[in-house]
C-alpha cells in the first residue's frame, strides 16, 4: 500500500516544500544539547513520537539539525485528552541556553482535557505563557488530527490552527519589547530576541504525535 503521509506533491515540491520528517527514520533531528546521543523519540505507524519508559535513550526535547529564519512551517499533531506539548521556534544550542524555552516562543500543544485550558495563555495555537489565541479554534480530541502553520518572515510570527489565525507577533517591534518586560520571560535575555534558530519539538509528561511536518523557506 502506498504511504499516505509524509510525502511532498510534485506541486510541494515546485513550490519549494522540504519534509522535516521523512515518516521512517529521526533523520535531520537530534536531542536538544545532546547531539550525539541515540533519541527515546521514534517512528511509530508514520508517526514522529517517543517512548516515555524508554531505558538507555536520551530523553529530551527533539531539535532539528539546521537553523531556520524566514520559513513556512506545516505540521500535524495528536494529543491526548491531558496531553502537553508544544513546538519551539529560534532555539538556540548554545551552553547558556540548557532548555529550548529560554529563548524560543512556543506554539503551545495541549489536550483538550488538560488542566491549563483554563489558563488562557496556555491554550493550544497561543505562544505559551505570553499571548492567549486571538480567536477559538476547532481544535480536535485525542482521535482527531489537527493541523498546524507557523509563518515568520522578517521577525514577524503568525500562528495558525486547523485554518484559524491564532497568534500574531512581531519580535523586532517595541510592543514585543514592551509586553515581554511584564511577561514571566521578562529574566530570559534571550527569550524572543532572536529571528533565526532551531525548530524543538517538546518531550513532556505525555505522549504526542506529529505527522507531515514540512517546511519551505520565505
Amino acid at each position: 500500500m502506498a504511504r499516505q503521509h509524509n510525502q511532498l506533491s510534485q506541486t510541494e515540491k515546485q513550490q519549494g516544500w522540504q519534509l522535516l520528517f521523512d515518516g521512517e527514520s529521526l533523520s535531520g533531528w537530534h536531542v536538544f544539547q545532546y547531539p550525539d546521543t541515540v533519541p527515546a523519540w521514534t517512528v511509530k505507524e508514520d508517526m514522529l513520537t517517543f517512548n516515555p519508559a524508554a531505558r538507555g535513550l536520551q530523553h529530551g526535547d527533539l531539535a532539528t539539525d539546521k537553523e531556520f529564519e524566514n520559513f513556512e512551517l506545516k505540521f500535524e499533531w495528536q494529543s491526548p485528552e491531558n496531553g502537553n506539548s508544544g513546538v519551539f521556534i529560534n532555539v538556540q544550542e548554545t551552553p547558556d541556553s540548557l532548555t529550548p524555552w529560554q529563548t524560543g516562543p512556543e506554539y503551545q500543544l495541549l489536550g483538550v482535557a488538560h488542566g491549563d485550558n483554563a489558563d488562557p495563555v496556555k491554550r493550544s495555537g497561543g505562544i505559551f505563557g505570553f499571548a492567549s489565541p486571538l480567536t477559538a479554534s476547532d481544535f480536535l480530541a485525542s482521535t482527531g488530527w489537527n493541523q498546524s502553520v507557523i509563518k515568520q518572515q522578517d521577525g514577524k510570527v503568525e500562528f495558525y490552527l486547523n485554518g484559524k489565525l491564532t497568534a500574531r507577533a512581531d519580535l523586532t517591534s517595541d510592543q514585543w519589547q514592551s509586553r515581554l518586560a511584564r511577561s514571566r520571560f521578562k529574566d530570559q535575555a534571550g527569550f524572543g530576541a532572536y529571528t533565526k534558530g532551531h525548530i524543538v519539538l517538546q518531550q513532556w509528561t505525555s505522549l504526542i504525535y506529529f505527522r507531515n511536518i514540512k517546511i519551505k523557506s520565505l
